[in-house]
């Protein structure tokens, strides 16, 4: 059978290499049915999944099909999920006209007020539109209260070893972790309940594509150091020591691929938001591009002179990525070119886009930077952000000798603190709620900051602090802003060269309440 031709933004450019097909005539095409059958039979190590567990790890809202029952196509699903997202959108418009007090059992404004209520739903419709592309900018950081002493982060899930990553599906309600022992959990964010994904045996890998081993008495790491879930979340993508792409499906919990290619571990991933196109990063300084649908490997980029850390991407093709170079890229990938943003006196630690103009990164040093695609320096920059003296809800942490206490000066917007740990103040990850102006940062200083970024002022500014003991590997909003999730270990994500002892590993959870507002869906 032939495969399927590649979309029009997949196609590679004129005079680049000719993209390199892993799948081959691997069954690819073939019915998932088929597939899981096929394998059931000659892999004992791949977990065996029936078709109504598949069914049930769907995403929210799907309901469940007979065995008589024709299954519901895609069509006819984004057609019932656009009726029950109009309905709720209609229901909003009808309590706000209730609530301007208007006269119901009057005839005749009626005509007028169905009229205002079309009107209504026109806006907020137009107005999610816009959100969702990135052309404005969801106030949420506004209307966030503070926490009540019941509010704390509560833990979903456990590991036995230091969570590395962590990733949302974007309808918010299934999460993916990973661990330095090579550990994938899949997990419901209400219940909690979490499912295992089993790797398979050695032979399995090499038949899905991975480079054998040199040494054969040596087993394969399985040291996983980045996850990411595509936009459409049926595609787990999996990175680590191993120099390996793995890609999973997230309905069965089988592994499909592994796209090899690297020449040192994959430290990062991310996928295009809206497409299959897979982006990793590595520490041999390379940034690959693969197709997940088609599996094949599209194109290189290169640029860095160091170990590559993070990746980030949004709609349009263009990608950011931060390395141990001290350099921050923003790659236009149809232009074949790149911007070069250079940190001030650290080497950038992670970063994250805002929109497509502005990003949000941590350094080593323990800043905090805002940048803008038209300047090369940051537009707003905060020293020491993980610093005790920075809120006033921060409390005393001691781990080893090391105390961090409440002491501190401030001056010139930067936060200083002689007793803070440069090793436990460093900023290990951040993270942007998509579209809006919330972000968070994580440190192993005892707490998860949030922050509220400004539009006018071009600046940041502290909002919330989380208490929350360990490395804060990686940290993951809710699209909806509804919660925060941060995957914890007692040891930084790339490296042995500190540790929390009183740390626990693992994945947790913390709720945001907003304010009400009726423009905005719940």
């Amino acid at each position: 059978m032939k495969p399927r031709s590649r979309k029009r933004d997949d196609r590679p450019k004129a005079g680049k290499k000719k993209p390199r097909s892993f799948g081959g005539d691997n069954g690819f095409f073939e019915s998932d049915a088929k597939r899981r059958g096929r394998r059931r039979g000659g892999d004992d190590d791949v977990e065996s999944i029936d078709s109504d567990e598949d069914l049930a790890g769907l995403g929210a809202g799907e309901e469940e099909v007979g065995e008589g029952a024709p299954e519901e196509t895609a069509d006819e699903k984004r057609v019932r999920v656009a009726k029950e997202h109009l309905e709720r959108i209609r229901a909003i418009a009808k309590r706000v006209e209730e609530e301007e007090g208007e006269d119901e059992d009057e005839e005749e404004g009626r005509e007028e007020r169905e009229g205002k209520r079309d009107s209504l739903v026109a806006e907020i419709l137009q107005k999610e539109q816009l959100e969702e592309s990135g052309r404005i900018r969801r106030l949420v950081a506004s209307r966030v209260l503070s926490p009540q002493p019941v509010d704390e982060f509560r833990w979903l899930v456990k590991h036995r070893q230091p969570v590395t990553s962590v990733a949302l599906a974007d309808d918010d309600s299934r999460g993916f972790s990973a661990s330095k022992d090579g550990v994938i959990m899949h997990w419901d964010v209400e219940s909690g309940k979490s499912e295992k994904y089993l790797w398979p045996s050695e032979d399995v890998l090499v038949s899905h594509y991975a480079k054998p081993l040199q040494n054969s008495a040596r087993k394969r790491s399985k040291n996983v150091l980045a996850l990411t879930v595509s936009s459409d979340g049926r595609y787990l993508a999996s990175g680590g020591m191993d120099r390996h792409v793995h890609l999973w499906d997230t309905r069965t919990r089988e592994h499909l691929q592994a796209f090899h290619g690297h020449r040192g571990p994959v430290s990062c991933l991310t996928f295009r938001q809206g497409t299959s196109q897979l982006f990793s990063g590595s520490f041999d300084r390379t940034i690959k591009l693969w197709n997940a649908e088609d599996r094949t490997h599209m194109d290189n980029l290169f640029g860095h002179q160091s170990e590559i850390l993070t990746i980030d991407c949004l709609r349009r093709e263009r990608l950011l990525t931060a390395g141990r170079d001290r350099t921050m890229r923003l790659w236009k990938v149809p232009e074949e070119s790149q911007l070069v943003f250079r940190a001030p006196a650290s080497s950038l630690e992670c970063c994250c886009f805002i929109n497509d103009s502005e990003f949000l990164s941590g350094s080593d040093d323990g800043s905090i930077e805002l940048w803008s695609v038209m300047r090369k320096k940051p537009t707003h920059l905060i020293k020491n952000a993980h610093a005790p003296s920075l809120f006033s809800n921060d409390f005393s942490y001691k781990e080893d000798d090391i105390t961090m206490s409440n002491g501190g000066s401030t001056e010139n917007g930067s936060h200083g603190d002689e007793n803070c740990s440069s090793a436990h103040a460093w900023v290990s990850s951040v993270a942007v709620c998509r579209g809006s102006d919330l972000a968070a940062s994580g440190a192993a200083n005892g707490v998860v900051r949030v922050w509220a970024i400004d539009s006018d002022s071009k600046g940041i500014s502290p909002l919330l602090s989380y208490p929350l003991a360990g490395f804060i590997n990686s940290l993951a909003f809710a699209k909806s802003a509804r919660f925060l999730v941060a995957g914890v270990g007692q040891e930084p994500r790339l490296g042995r060269w500190a540790r929390v002892p009183s740390a626990r590993n693992g994945v947790a959870i913390h709720p945001i309440k907003l304010k009400e507002d009726h423009t905005m869906v719940s």
